[in-house]
């Protein structure tokens, strides 16, 4: 592993994140499957074989009603065949930002093998049968914690939040099968998915799965 820049040996703050070393992954070789789902899928499983941790994460990227870019980390909970699954609170800045522009693009970057994975398209809100169960497949605190309604506002009150948590677990003892009816499953619809692997002489390799009517059209790109 390359030796760790130190700030201090650096006259700025440009110098020294220059200087930090990248391009320093092996990946396994790459062969496309006939679906960017189907390569997806072998790529996860070659990160959680590599010992990547939380190999499902990702960066999902919304815009606000104005058109500003929001993006927050998430986990990828499914990939089927209608495109990538997360979940989460419709009352959210994500839910409401998604109620208004219904599109997104997700970001997946595994570091250690030096790849990630962009996906861009339309979402769309699951079932309540895949909401459901996406819900009760979380621990009972952390359903309790999502039901509360009031993620990402201003806590003025420490007190007040622990006794919401505790008045929504207190209801999930009592009914074990309680869904929030404001919890939801999305699916990126995929329309462009790029595959891109690092290379240490950068001719990095960039594969994109593009869709068109009902089948995929692949195209590698310039680096």
């Amino acid at each position: 592993m390359s030796e760790i820049a130190r700030r201090s040996e650096f006259p700025d703050t440009r110098g020294w994140i220059r200087a930090l070393p990248t391009l320093t992954a092996s990946a396994p070789p790459f062969a496309p499957a006939a679906t960017p789902q189907e390569t997806f899928l072998r790529w996860l499983t070659e990160a959680t074989e590599a010992g990547v941790a939380e190999p499902h994460a990702a960066t999902l990227s919304t815009v606000d009603p104005s058109g500003t870019p929001d993006a927050r980390m998430l986990l990828i909970k499914d990939v089927t065949d209608d495109g990538w699954w997360f979940s989460g609170d419709d009352r959210s800045p994500k839910g409401r930002q998604l109620d208004a522009t219904p599109a997104a693009a997700l970001t997946v970057y595994w570091r250690e093998l030096g790849r990630q994975v962009r996906v861009r398209g339309p979402v769309l809100a699951g079932p309540p049968e895949v909401c459901a169960r996406d819900f009760r497949e979380r621990s009972v605190f952390a359903r309790a914690v999502a039901s509360t309604g009031h993620q990402s506002e201003v806590l003025t009150d420490s007190a007040e939040y622990d006794d919401l948590v505790r008045e929504r677990l207190t209801a999930l003892e009592h009914d074990p099968d309680l869904v929030s009816p404001h919890w939801t499953a999305w699916c990126v619809a995929a329309e462009a998915v790029e595959f891109w692997q690092a290379d240490p002489g950068r001719r990095h390799l960039r594969y994109r799965y593009r869709r068109a009517g009902d089948r995929w059209v692949t195209e590698e790109l310039h680096p």
